[in-house]
């Protein structure tokens, strides 16, 4: 159900553009439709030390009746620092019920990263840059470093090669998006363990074209029916935090057992946040087309619900 109190649409369409104004390219629409929104946060804006990703989706009720569903996202958050971090954005939307709170949220998160680096000598073990940083680069230019953004371990290519015979699951290719000369293509392939996402990735770097593309960005997502749990893992290749970013969209859509891979081949422009709108518009038409999802906006309302029903369900124990 769409957003049907104008004054609401209205709060957040002006938090989003002050944020947009206050954080500059800090900020970012990784999906405006769906009101999926990310920024950076830093203990400070020279040099840097500590950095943490905020993700947050903008239910139809929010500021007036809902809070934001939101992730936090660090290779280094550990699992007591998530818990902190979550429990102080809770107070502040309890002690601001009605208002719109992502500004607050953001310098609450600014402050947690100041008390870090003061109690802290040196920053995290974790040495990232990306290829729209401060560079510009030829349109052949392929002299980067992957690395990995994602707090998930990176997929073990040791594993046994393909054996003759043995059937590769299908390899599907969607619809490319070109802007200022940069292509973005996205992959499917359905799996169900780790071992086709490595026979699947080895038989699209066969293909030259995809081989040589300034970044293949993959996440995948495998649900495990014993353990009744997930098996996922993301993979940035030198576009920092776009793992995540995939990664987090299909959690969004709640897909299973699907590996999505999105091909860059830039183009000399520097395209700015707008490149991550692009890695998730390709991934989600593909994801659609091949009716793993029908719309992020269905999944975002249950993802929402079932955080006010946990919510509700905590203050009942109180």
């Amino acid at each position: 159900m769409a957003a049907s109190n104008p004054e609401t649409a209205q709060k957040q369409t002006e938090e989003i553009e002050a944020l947009s104004a206050i954080y500059g390219d800090e900020w970012c629409a990784v999906d405006e439709d769906e009101k999926i929104f990310c920024i950076r946060v830093s203990e400070c804006l020279e040099e840097p030390k500590w950095t943490l990703c905020l993700q947050v989706i903008l239910p139809p009720e929010y500021p007036t009746a809902a809070p934001p569903i939101y992730q936090l996202n660090a290779p280094w958050l550990q699992r007591q620092e998530y818990a902190e971090l979550a429990n102080n954005l809770e107070d502040i939307y309890i002690q601001n019920l009605g208002e719109s709170i992502l500004y607050l949220w953001v310098e609450k998160i600014r402050e947690f990263l100041i008390e870090k680096s003061q109690s802290s000598d040196s920053g995290p073990d974790v040495k990232k840059s990306t290829e729209e940083n401060d560079v510009e680069y030829e349109e052949s230019s392929l002299d980067y470093q992957p690395y990995q953004e994602c707090t998930a371990l990176t997929l073990n290519f040791d594993l046994p090669e393909r054996q003759e015979g043995e059937e590769l699951p299908p390899i599907y290719h969607g619809n490319p998006i070109t802007d200022r000369r940069s292509t973005f293509q996205a992959h499917l392939a359905p799996v169900v363990c780790p071992k086709q996402v490595k026979n699947v990735l080895a038989e699209l770097y066969k293909n030259k074209k995809i081989a040589n593309a300034t970044h293949n960005i993959y996440a995948y997502r495998i649900y495990c029916e014993d353990r009744q749990t997930f098996l996922q893992d993301c993979e940035d290749d030198g576009e920092t935090a776009a793992g995540g970013r995939l990664l987090h969209l299909m959690q969004i859509l709640d897909v299973h057992n699907v590996l999505v891979v999105v091909s860059r081949w830039y183009g000399g422009i520097l395209l700015g946040p707008d490149r991550f709108k692009h890695i998730n518009n390709c991934a989600r038409n593909i994801l659609v087309e091949k009716n793993y999802a029908n719309s992020a906006e269905n999944s975002s309302k249950q993802t929402g619900k079932n955080k006010r029903i946990r919510k509700d369900k905590k203050k009942m124990e109180h």
